[in-house]
């Protein structure tokens, strides 16, 4: 285990986040607001411990997916850490376990949230709630490749963007990955421009406009009103409608059609599947609610709404949806467990996952009929490797395990079945809302500390694909980065690799 290299990336890390926290830090001065030295300290301490953090360069650049996975999990630790304090030391959320519950569910683009009156806030508390969704919606370590040049062998950059991109598997845009991540974030910040720009044409205010922006581009949900966005226009409750669901498309469509490849753009499968999905929740949905809303227009845009939302796994809210019929609120429940596509800025389990399971299911059931035929699975009209099944296959595995084991916690809590049942999916799909007690309505502050934290570690899971956050819960993990024996172990892994390579 390449501990230097983990070190020095946390380090890498934290001093983005000081600097980034010196956004709220101007908000704060701009409105005259005095809870900016809180942010401004809190900055000060991320970027010191930082710098101290990277002040040894490590002989040894490479890392393998262990050291990406551990360097993810810990660096997201870390920045939830750091960035709750100025909401702690700064009293708007006095308790530590409520202030880090609301920074892991901003950082991870969850908006579940523990506060009944989020009006009641300072600007510089708002603007980092969303900033937060912004930051992790494309991930800080994407952000760190984008801008650091980082070198060695292993597919080291790689392996530091797998274990932190959303889907069953990620890929070079372009040949070099730095080049990738930089494209990633110019499509991420041209799509919240442009979604300012619609914002603000709505009569909607500067500050607004990018908490909102903010806060779609992640697929966050946190709002700056009480009732999320009952209280706005029409129009603007359409545009974060078409942005939220524009945002949960794989960014490689996006890079295919920048380019003028059309055809692939057209053969993703997952795009494909992913907008029938939507279009068939909205017209259930919009059938079922028909008779509670003021006509066709109404329930179209709050069915719209409110499916864009939960798919994408924003969480913003026009209605409270808890109130609706139960075929409305169980066709809800079923997307917050599909979510948006694989290598977009949504959670959930993946669109491109389920794919692969029915594809899977299919191919099984042919093996019964015609047991000697070999079939393949194929999606894009491309074979999927073996491995990418397995992984598949995998996923789900931890994902159930985690689910059902965060629920019998939970329930130890005493609440209903409904409540703590959407309360895990709601935190481990990084939706937001769930239902009943932790409805759009309602918030997550009642339950108990230990419940607290197993909602944050799904969180984090559900934002790291899980493995990246059960790897630190794993002996071995820790056994090897504690190993004096380790470095050389990795170093003879390297040699023996790049003779395999020279071969090659």
């Amino acid at each position: 285990m390449n501990r230097s290299i983990i070190k020095f990336i946390l380090g890498h890390v934290l001093v983005i986040e000081g600097l980034l926290m010196l956004l709220p830090c101007a908000v704060a001065l701009f409105y005259g607001e005095g809870v900016g030295v809180w942010y401004l300290l809190s900055a000060a301490l991320a970027f010191a411990l930082g710098m101290l953090l990277r002040l040894r360069k490590p002989k040894s650049t490479v890392f393998y997916l262990k050291e990406g996975c551990m360097t993810t999990a810990l660096s997201w630790l870390m920045l939830s850490f750091f960035g709750c304090l100025p909401f702690w030391l700064g009293g708007e959320i006095p308790s530590f376990t409520d202030a880090m519950f609301e920074t892991v569910s901003g950082f991870t683009t969850t908006g579940a949230s523990i506060l009944s009156d989020v009006e009641s806030l300072s600007h510089a508390a708002l603007f980092w709630r969303s900033f937060t969704h912004w930051i992790g919606g494309m991930g800080v370590l994407v952000f760190l490749l984008a801008i650091i040049p980082m070198s060695g062998g292993g597919g080291s950059n790689m392996n530091l963007m797998k274990a932190e991109s959303p889907g069953p598997s990620v890929g070079k845009l372009v040949p070099k990955i730095k080049a990738t991540a930089r494209l990633l974030y110019i499509i991420y910040l041209a799509m919240t421009v442009l979604e300012f720009i619609l914002l603000l044409f709505g009569k909607m205010n500067v500050f607004e406009s990018m908490c909102t922006a903010f806060g779609t581009a992640g697929t966050g949900g946190f709002g700056f009103k009480n009732d999320s966005f009952a209280s706005f226009s029409p129009y603007i409750q359409w545009v974060v409608t078409i942005f939220m669901i524009l945002f949960g498309v794989n960014f490689n469509f996006y890079y295919f059609m920048l380019y003028r490849q059309f055809k692939k753009a057209l053969l993703m499968e997952e795009v494909r599947y992913y907008f029938i999905i939507i279009i068939l929740a909205i017209t259930v949905i919009f059938a079922n609610i028909l008779d509670m809303t003021a006509g066709i227009a109404d329930a179209i845009r709050q069915s719209s709404f409110q499916v864009a939302s939960v798919i994408t796994t924003t969480g913003f809210s026009t209605v409270d949806f808890n109130m609706w019929p139960s075929l409305s609120k169980t066709i809800l429940v079923l997307i917050m467990f599909c979510g948006a596509c694989a290598g977009s800025t949504g959670g959930g389990m993946k669109v491109s996952r389920f794919i692969i399971l029915f594809k899977s299911m299919g191919k099984e059931l042919n093996s019964y009929i015609h047991p000697k035929s070999i079939q393949k699975i194929k999606l894009d009209k491309k074979p999927v490797e073996h491995e990418v099944v397995r992984a598949t296959n995998a996923f789900v595995v931890a994902y159930l395990i985690v689910y059902v084991v965060s629920l019998v916690i939970i329930a130890l809590d005493g609440r209903d079945l409904i409540t703590t049942f959407t309360s895990v999916a709601a935190t481990i799909n990084n939706i937001g809302p769930g239902l009943e007690l932790c409805g759009p309505a309602a918030n997550f502050g009642f339950f108990s500390i230990p419940s607290k934290f197993v909602l944050m570690f799904d969180m984090l899971a559900g934002r790291l694909e899980i493995f990246p956050m059960l790897l630190l819960f794993y002996p071995g993990a820790w056994k090897d980065m504690l190993s004096k024996n380790s470095k050389k172990k990795d170093k003879s892994f390297e040699k023996k690799e790049s003779k395999l390579l020279e071969k090659a």
